[in-house]
């Protein structure tokens, strides 16, 4: 562990180790809550989910207008001219009775409304999960680099090497050359390794909405990574239980289920109460009464008989609406299904991976050990300890890589699961340490 912190920090930038602040997993996650915008985007949309269903409903309660005016009249006739004014004042009251149409119209918005609540859910959640693949994979690239200068300073002073025994005629120009061919390979591979760790960090950089400079904390020696104690099957199941696009897209086949039924309430008869007052001096033809008060109370019966056709149409195109809507949320449910496996399974692996990546590593690392000590006994030749310190460095790469694909699979598993909260990203937190 110590040979991969000395050398991951050669692969920060000096800007960042001037800062000498660590940031980890948990800190960007929180930033990322407030800036990024598919997260605020979902957000604004639950808010109109709301604010729309809201509407619908105060369609169903009373609603109450007042109106007036106030005119000046002119009538001539064969014997006089008359000059006046007028003034009307009115307040109506209308309540819904029966409406099927309104009714179905609130429920559909209901159900819009939790649609957008579950479907913000699983965007905090995949935002969640996209930051931390991102993390790691700024970890994994600047192992990369790590790895590749570690690999090019070895070669380097076995160069030296080599030029010195070859100076005094203990090694052959062919050994030489091919070192230097090597030195030339891994100046590129530095180059190229350099700016995939650029790359990747912006990546993160992305989500926060800043440039992400300081050093990140890495997976600390011997993390106690295990299964968990439930079984695939149970994680199958919790996943059709909880997993919040699930929930969004059953959301939306009921939705589309109400918009049938209020295409269908076209064809329904309505029933709604009218209660009016009104105090007015204006009479037929603007002519000039005495004022008047007035209470009506009217019932208003409404009953459809033809539209041209139209309320048959939408019932026709909602019913077609609902069905692709079951279409999507029955591929969805399956892909759920997949997802839960493959992330379980991957899990699964990864762990076996990790125990033999690890015992890779130690073998890689004795195997380099005695190939070194025989060159210097001129057993074997510079190609052959390079080629050890390669398979070293692969071997050590490989042990991290298969650390890192343990937690982004754990954390898919929740994901998926629909069980990935902020308390498994701290979780996750904490095997990160700073060197």
């Amino acid at each position: 562990m110590k040979f991969l912190i000395a050398m991951c920090l050669l692969a920060v930038p000096l800007g960042a180790l001037a800062d000498a602040t660590y940031i980890d997993l948990w800190q960007l996650h929180q930033e990322a809550q407030g800036a990024d915008p598919r997260i605020l985007r979902a957000q604004a949309l639950t808010r109109s989910g709301e604010s729309n269903e809201r509407a619908a409903f105060g369609q169903l309660l009373p609603q109450l207008n007042a109106s007036g005016s106030v005119n000046r009249s002119q009538r001539d006739d064969n014997l006089s001219r008359t000059e006046y004014n007028g003034k009307r004042v009115a307040m109506a009251l209308n309540q819904v009775i029966y409406n099927p149409q309104v009714w179905r119209s609130y429920q559909r918005y209901v159900e819009l409304a939790r649609q957008s609540a579950d479907q913000s859910a699983d965007t905090v959640v995949q935002a969640s999960i996209d930051l931390s693949e991102r993390y790691f994979a700024v970890l994994a690239a600047e192992d990369e680099l790590a790895l590749v200068r570690s690999e090019l300073q070895a070669t380097e002073r076995n160069l030296k090497r080599i030029n010195a025994l070859y100076a005094r005629q203990m090694a052959t120009v062919t050994d030489a050359l091919d070192l230097e061919a090597r030195v030339d390979a891994l100046k590129a591979d530095e180059i190229e390794a350099s700016n995939k760790v650029q790359v990747s960090r912006e990546a993160i950089s992305e989500l926060v909405g800043r440039d992400v400079r300081e050093p990140l904390k890495r997976i600390g020696e011997n993390p106690a990574f295990s299964l968990p104690a439930q079984a695939q099957d149970y994680w199958v199941q919790a996943a059709l239980d909880s997993n919040p696009v699930l929930h969004a897209r059953e959301h939306g086949v009921r939705a589309a289920e109400a918009a049938i039924g209020e295409a269908q309430a076209g064809h329904l008869p309505r029933l709604g109460l009218n209660l009016t007052a009104q105090r007015s001096d204006i009479g037929y033809e603007g002519t000039l009464t005495p004022r008047s008060e007035n209470l009506i109370a009217s019932l208003d019966f409404q009953v459809p008989l033809y539209s041209g056709g139209s309320a048959s149409a939408r019932v026709s195109a909602s019913q077609s609406d609902k069905d692709a809507a079951q279409q999507e949320l029955e591929a969805l449910r399956r892909q759920v299904i997949k997802e839960t496996r493959t992330a379980y399974l991957g899990m699964s692996a990864e762990l076996s991976r990790i125990k033999a990546t690890r015992r890779a590593l130690e073998s890689a690392e004795k195997s380099r050990l005695a190939t070194e000590k025989a060159f210097g006994y001129g057993l074997k030749n510079a190609v052959d300890v390079l080629d050890s310190i390669k398979d070293e460095f692969r071997a050590r790469r490989d042990f991290y890589q298969s650390q890192y694909s343990f937690v982004t699979s754990l954390l898919m598993l929740h994901r998926w699961s629909g069980r990935l909260g902020e308390g498994d990203i701290q979780r996750t937190n904490e095997w990160l340490v700073a060197p």
